[in-house]
């Protein structure tokens, strides 16, 4: 090869590096991708100091404020705050390129999408602290109630979010939505189960039978403190710690006792005394379980609630004093010291009283008693036989 067919085949590679370099990725030149590159790389760099940034000027005005809603907001959109440089780079980084119409329109739409998920990524975080802003509204809306709200809410921001990434990209959520309708029906029948626990869910939270932490009890299903209420299923812990899921149509479909709600905690005993007991003596020990009652603070006076002790009836081995009683505590714990106080109180009246408690007995009575009693005869077949011999 001769210098000059050197020189020329050299031209011919350093005209194709100048083409590649120009035409690059989609006629896009290579030096503009580097500088876009770049540009997005200085983002990065700059990402914990624009953050910080913002952050500082936006807590020192909410340090400002009295209430603590705007500090909570603060703390939840951190994330999303943080994502912006990001996006802004992104958004620089495609504007410098020269890009051909299609391939703008395609950049511009991903500059969209990336600040439609910052808007409403920034809504469902913020949805949290406004659920604790309606935890104020206790008055017209239980926990559970307000929970549920706060759920809906965030599931309404994450799907109109999605719907509005689907819009910029050109897709009909309409149509989408339209054609989804008769899958939704075909699932529908087959989770029929699942509305009927939402439903259920909703009826239970709106009749306010209970919220989490009171004591119920389902009979024939469970007994328990509710900790949760759920879409489907509301929890609920046994006295062993043991959680019971149980679906909601079981607690909109059954009687549910609600211990919490309870105003007075009841005492009812019958109190059987020997039948050797005179009037005097039962007459006492009523005058002194009532004027005990009567006199303690623990227990509800008669004005207020039914409270009596009477001699009630002849028992098959006892003379029965019915107590019927309420203490002002609903607490289990204080419930059971008062009933122990009561019991032994009760004792010692009855042994002042010189008389006793009874217990089950039967008596048998004999009308006659036969002259003679004939031995019953021996099988002798049967019969094991005698030893022989003599003792040692």
């Amino acid at each position: 090869m001769t210098e000059k067919d050197f020189e020329a085949n050299w031209g011919d590679f350093w005209a194709l590096v100048k083409d590649v370099w120009a035409n690059g990725l989609y006629g896009v030149d290579v030096g503009q991708i580097i500088t876009a590159v770049g540009i997005f790389l200085v983002f990065l760099m700059f990402r914990n100091l624009f953050t910080r940034f913002v952050l500082n000027r936006v807590s020192s005005w909410a340090s400002k404020t009295e209430n603590t809603l705007d500090d909570s907001l603060i703390d939840a959109i951190k994330a999303p705050i943080r994502f912006i440089p990001v996006v802004l780079g992104l958004f620089f980084a495609t504007a410098y390129l020269e890009l051909d119409p299609d391939s703008s329109a395609v950049a511009s739409n991903l500059n969209k999408s990336l600040i439609a998920f910052v808007i409403f990524w920034s809504l469902y975080r913020a949805a949290g602290p406004v659920g604790d802003l309606l935890q104020r509204a206790d008055k017209y809306l239980t926990s559970s109630m307000i929970q549920w709200l706060a759920k809906a809410i965030r599931i309404a921001f994450a799907l109109l979010g999605g719907a509005t990434i689907l819009e910029i990209w050109g897709i009909q959520v309409g149509p989408l939505i339209a054609g989804l309708g008769l899958f939704g029906v075909a699932v529908a029948l087959g989770a029929q189960d699942l509305f009927k626990n939402l439903i259920a869910g909703l009826f239970v939270i709106g009749e306010k039978r209970f919220h989490p932490g009171d004591w119920v009890l389902v009979k024939g299903i469970v007994e328990g403190t509710v900790e949760h209420i759920g879409f489907r299923t509301t929890t609920i812990r046994r006295f062993d710690k043991a959680p019971v899921y149980v679906p909601n149509t079981k607690l909109s479909d059954h009687a549910v006792t609600n211990f919490s709600r309870m105003t007075f905690r009841r005492i009812k005993w019958v109190i059987g005394l020997e039948y050797g007991s005179t009037s005097t003596q039962l007459s006492q020990v009523r005058d002194n379980i009532e004027r005990y009652i009567l006199e303690s603070p623990d227990f509800v006076q008669p004005d207020e609630t039914a409270t009596f002790v009477r001699i009630d009836q002849f028992s098959g081995s006892s003379i029965d004093i019915l107590l019927y009683a309420f203490t002002r505590t609903t607490n289990w714990l204080e419930w059971m010291a008062i009933k122990e106080k009561l019991l032994l109180e009760i004792k010692r009246i009855v042994e002042d009283a010189g008389t006793g408690f009874a217990f089950p007995s039967r008596s048998l009575y004999i009308e006659a008693m036969p002259g003679e009693f004939e031995a019953a005869p021996v099988d002798t077949q049967t019969a094991p036989a005698q030893p022989t011999g003599t003792k040692a």
